[in-house]
Parts: C-alpha cells; sequence; structure tokens
C-alpha cells in the first residue's frame, strides 16, 4: 500500500546538486562581508557651552534631532534635549515644529 517511491538515479542526482548548492550558499553567508562595526550610541549629550560643538552645529543648514543624533552619535532623546539646551542659550533658533519634532536653524551672530 504505499510508502515512498525509490528515486531514479537522475532525481538521486539532482537533488544531491541542490543539497551542495544549498551548503555553498550557507558557508558565504557565513562569511563577515563588509559588515560594519555596531557603534555604541552615548546617552549623554554634548556639553551646549563647548565652543567647538557649537561652531560644528553652526555650520549645518537644518537641526533636527535626528541629523544631530546622527552627527554626534548620540540618541535622539538627548538630541533633543541638546537642541532645547542651544536654543536657551541662544545658539539656535526653532523654525518650525509640532510635539514630536522640531526643526531649528542656527543663529548667526
Amino acid at each position: 500500500m504505499g510508502g515512498k517511491k525509490k528515486l531514479g538515479l537522475k532525481q538521486m542526482e539532482r537533488m544531491q546538486e541542490k543539497k551542495d548548492d544549498d551548503d555553498k550558499d550557507k558557508k558565504k553567508k557565513d562569511k563577515p562581508s563588509g559588515q560594519k562595526e555596531k557603534r555604541v550610541i552615548g546617552v549623554i549629550s554634548p556639553d551646549a557651552k563647548n565652543e567647538k560643538i557649537v561652531a560644528e552645529i553652526k555650520k549645518m543648514n537644518a537641526l533636527t534631532p535626528y541629523a544631530v543624533a546622527t552627527r554626534f552619535g548620540i540618541r535622539i532623546s538627548a538630541a533633543k534635549e541638546f537642541l532645547r539646551q542651544l536654543e536657551e542659550s541662544g545658539a539656535v533658533q526653532l523654525v518650525s515644529g509640532t510635539h514630536i519634532i522640531k526643526v531649528f536653524k542656527p543663529k548667526n551672530n
């Protein structure tokens, strides 16, 4: 009443070739090929009174929390706090914003 049918030579050959190809693909995937190293994202925002950092901020056209976070390698929440501190100190000016995102521009003094 049945059971599995025996495979022919050609079918066994195809299955073996497919298995070999799969093994080669797995080996290729296992190799680290050009992967970037993971960077540790800082939680502490940079000092808003540091003149070097403020000068670098003034070079940027538009300041969003995402742009600042990627530039300095900090979290977005820390970047929001940093931009708020810069606004209080008068280094940046709020252009537009909602409760979700704010866009700033550097003040030219």
